[in-house]
């Protein structure tokens, strides 16, 4: 991590215990990912013609609560476990599960990111600043589009149906229903309303402060559960940080 003067550090806030899994180490966290609420809504609003800028809500695809995206310990998930296709067993369903919900949690995390970068290029004034929003929303928008594929084979035959044996979280066949709006290989953007008197394009989705700004982020991942165990310490650095993102503005002249 960069020492210059003015760098920002979170290192204090290293506190969070690593899984106990073989490969967890031993070196403390910032994040957690072992009991996540994993937002799906994305897999159907960017399948919709509608816009959240514009109050569209959205439900979730899957629901996925209190469930882990990494493995716990080795009693949990053995070190032996196979992955079959389907998984048979109580620990290969667990293990599978486990790596479904990763997953959709990383599709979650790049969609989130595309929007936020997306939001805070219109706050640049510096074109070198600008430069470095706009290169890495796009690599942030390319993820999203992989995972939003990959999370998709959790959920397509012949894998989807896997139930969590320890929380109960279920992966259905999200192809079941014969509707295109979660066909699982329908993995670019439908065109959306975006700018009122233009027609619908396919953009990303939400770009606008209240759902796509720092601080909606910041609410996004807390709901998460990413941040679960933090101290009050953290959370009113981030926030604070992320109140002065939003509040940011491209100066013009």
């Amino acid at each position: 991590m960069s020492t210059k003067p003015g760098a920002l550090h979170l290192d204090q806030f290293r506190t969070l215990l690593p899984s106990k899994a073989t490969g967890g180490g031993s070196a403390k966290r910032l994040t957690n990912l072992m009991a996540l609420n994993v937002d799906t809504s994305f897999y159907l609003r960017y399948r919709a013609t509608t816009n959240p800028d514009f109050g569209t809500k959205f439900g979730q695809a899957v629901h996925i609560k209190d469930q882990s995206a990494i493995p716990i310990s080795d009693t949990d998930t053995p070190l032996s476990t196979s992955a079959p296709i389907p998984p048979v067993t109580t620990a290969e369903r667990r293990i599978q599960a486990i790596a479904n919900t990763a997953g959709f949690h990383f599709a979650m995390i790049e969609q989130g990111g595309s929007s936020l970068y997306t939001t805070m290029a219109l706050k640049v004034t510096s074109l070198e600043v600008l430069r470095i929003v706009v290169a890495i929303g796009g690599v942030e928008t390319n993820h999203f589009s992989l995972w939003h594929d990959k999370c998709g084979n959790a959920v397509s035959q012949p894998l989807a149906g896997v139930t969590d044996p320890e929380t109960g979280t279920f992966f259905p066949d999200l192809n079941a229903s014969g509707g295109e709006a979660t066909q699982t290989n329908l993995i670019l953007p439908e065109p959306c309303e975006f700018i009122p008197g233009l027609p619908d394009c396919s953009v990303v989705r939400p770009t606008i402060d209240s759902l796509a700004g720092a601080q909606a982020a910041v609410a996004a991942l807390t709901a998460d559960g990413l941040f679960k165990g933090q101290s009050a310490g953290f959370f009113t650095k981030v926030k604070r940080l992320a109140k002065a993102a939003d509040a940011a503005q491209r100066q013009v002249g």
